[in-house]
């Protein structure tokens, strides 16, 4: 958990990155999101796959926040 906690910024330009990618016409992740939500009808294990690789950034940055969140809030109530 300290390695993800310790490399918030890593997970920020990966998600930026990566998890944006390939930006035209629109982001890969909002177009799978977009399909997900719609019922996901048509829906291959390729796309499951690919919607996990351009997600995974997002999941880790949201965990590295939350954890350094935790951690202020565990220093806060300390004093």
């Amino acid at each position: 958990m300290k390695f993800i906690r310790e490399n918030t910024q890593l997970f920020l330009i990966a998600s930026l990155l990566l998890g944006l990618a390939p930006f035209s016409p629109e982001p890969h992740i909002w177009g799978k999101l977009q399909w997900i939500i719609g019922g996901a009808e048509g829906m291959k294990m390729m796309d499951w796959f690919d919607f996990l690789m351009h997600g995974t950034p997002w999941i880790l940055l949201t965990l590295s926040l939350l954890l350094k969140l935790k951690l202020e809030y565990k220093k806060g109530t300390k004093k």
